[in-house]
């Protein structure tokens, strides 16, 4: 199952219920945000406190500290990476200094809700609005 969401057009996400139903291994998604506040996501410690407060969010456990590292000698890809482990997986991103871009990706082996991180996202970021983009692993 493979779902597309933007800000604009509403399309339904996979419940809990159809989670455990499927009998899915785990639950991704991935969200571009558009337009961010250029000064945030070219600051380490708001992309830290980002990943601290997506995961309070989602109800994922951390394990470990978020890494954030910024390189790219390209300026299409410039900027910051980050990598947070959760217990059930992982969540990363990646802030492209040239188009003011995030790129968010989530993936746990515990049910949460896309269109809340999403949200959380697009708000953190003061970003215009959102691509999101959701499947279900077997």
């Amino acid at each position: 199952m493979l779902t597309t969401l933007n800000s604009e057009i509403q399309i339904k996400i996979p419940t809990n219920n159809q989670f455990e139903q499927l009998g899915a291994w785990g639950l991704y998604c991935s969200v571009d945000i558009h337009k961010c506040d250029p000064h945030i996501i070219r600051d380490a410690e708001m992309i830290r406190q980002y990943a601290i407060q997506l995961c309070n969010l989602i109800e994922m456990k951390r394990f470990g500290e978020t890494q954030v590292v910024n390189f790219g000698e390209d300026e299409r890809v410039a900027g910051f990476s980050m990598v947070q482990l959760i217990e059930t997986s992982m969540i990363s991103g990646h802030f492209a200094n040239l188009t003011n871009t995030a790129y968010i990706d989530i993936f746990s082996c515990k049910y949460y809700d896309p269109e809340i991180a999403a949200q959380f996202s697009l708000s953190y970021f003061k970003g215009s609005d959102y691509t999101l983009n959701v499947a279900l692993r077997k």
